[in-house]
């Protein structure tokens, strides 16, 4: 086990922050985070899991220990009428596990293509896009504890899964390294077309015949059009979460804003696009320094080269004093701050 010293991090996140992490190891396997569990460094520093960045914005340099995870393999567990149940380690790309399931022709995690990260911050976030989320999918996670070294599974209901919340997040935040995932997929796919431009896009497509590829290619379509690449335009996709609102709330606030796109929750309250909400304050395209709200998607905070992650946070609370200002609706970063 190789643990650097004041490693830069620029590599191992989307947005592209130039910091430094006083420690720096990169774990293959259990074996392999075992073996670091015993060193000193590791043990008296304070540490960071790492997957794929996607989704974090460093606004300073890590005084701790970094661990990145790249554990990797995919197999099917089990397997009945209806369905089947794929095990995924943490390390694997995401986007590349949806199609290694879609080439299986295995249903559910079609409409979160071309997610960034890695499987292991999938059921840490309840990622979700075109009205399906994880928790949707999930069956259990392997984790190992930090303090103990110990396997512990965890099961949906015990993941407390919320809107892009779970207990990793939570009371078990950096308790736990995530070292694999189980979904349970479908043999027949139950198709969700209906959320956001999905049926739009594959009416454009001039799709015929339905098929899990063609759901996942249109969405590949749309947040492709939306989204720009983070290898190019250093970006953590969307930045902030969609807020939901009491029922009350929202009554006043479409009484002033009509035209505001809504979705009603089961709960009784609804979800407001938090883009809208920032459009409508003027940011989208709007260039601040080195950052921005991206120019075809205001929901994406962009590094345009040289920006630091102050001067993107600092952005951000512009942006969310403005939407409170004029909306009096408060929008929370999913993006996770370090």
């Amino acid at each position: 086990m190789i643990i650097s010293e004041n490693i830069s991090l620029l590599r191992y996140n989307t947005f592209q922050i130039d910091v430094a992490a006083k420690y720096f190891a990169e774990i293959k396997s259990e074996n392999d985070f075992s073996e670091l569990l015993r060193e000193e460094k590791f043990r008296s520093q304070q540490k960071l899991i790492l997957g794929g960045g996607s989704n974090i914005l460093f606004t300073k340099s890590f005084d701790g220990i970094v661990v990145k995870n790249s554990f990797t393999g995919i197999s099917i567990v089990k397997e009945d009428e209806n369905c089947v149940w794929v095990r995924a380690a943490a390390g694997e790309v995401w986007h590349q596990f949806v199609l290694w399931c879609i080439e299986k022709n295995l249903a559910g995690l079609e409409n979160l293509s071309l997610i960034p990260g890695q499987v292991g911050a999938a059921p840490m976030q309840n990622i979700g896009a075109y009205g399906v989320e994880i928790r949707d999918l999930f069956d259990e996670l392997e984790a190992i504890e930090i303090a103990t070294g110990e396997k512990v599974n965890f099961k949906n209901a015990e993941c407390e899964f919320g809107y892009r919340e779970s207990v990793f997040k939570n009371k078990f935040k950096n308790q736990f390294l995530i070292s694999a995932v189980t979904f349970r997929l479908n043999k027949i796919p139950k198709f969700n077309v209906n959320y956001g431009d999905i049926k739009m896009t594959l009416d454009e497509m001039r799709v015929n015949d339905l098929t899990i590829k063609a759901v996942s290619d249109a969405v590949i379509k749309i947040r492709s059009s939306k989204l720009p690449d983070p290898k190019v335009l250093g970006n953590a996709g969307s930045f902030f979460k969609n807020p939901v609102i009491s029922k009350e709330e929202f009554e006043s606030f479409i009484s002033k804003n009509p035209l505001a796109n809504n979705y009603p929750q089961k709960d009784g309250t609804v979800k407001v696009p938090a883009g809208w909400l920032i459009e409508q304050c003027g940011w989208k395209g709007k260039v601040v320094g080195n950052t921005g709200s991206h120019k075809s998607q205001a929901l994406v905070l962009v590094n345009y080269g040289g920006a630091t992650g102050n001067e993107v946070y600092q952005l951000a609370l512009d942006i969310q004093k403005s939407v409170q200002d004029k909306f009096g609706v408060t929008i929370q970063p999913e993006v996770n701050l370090v």
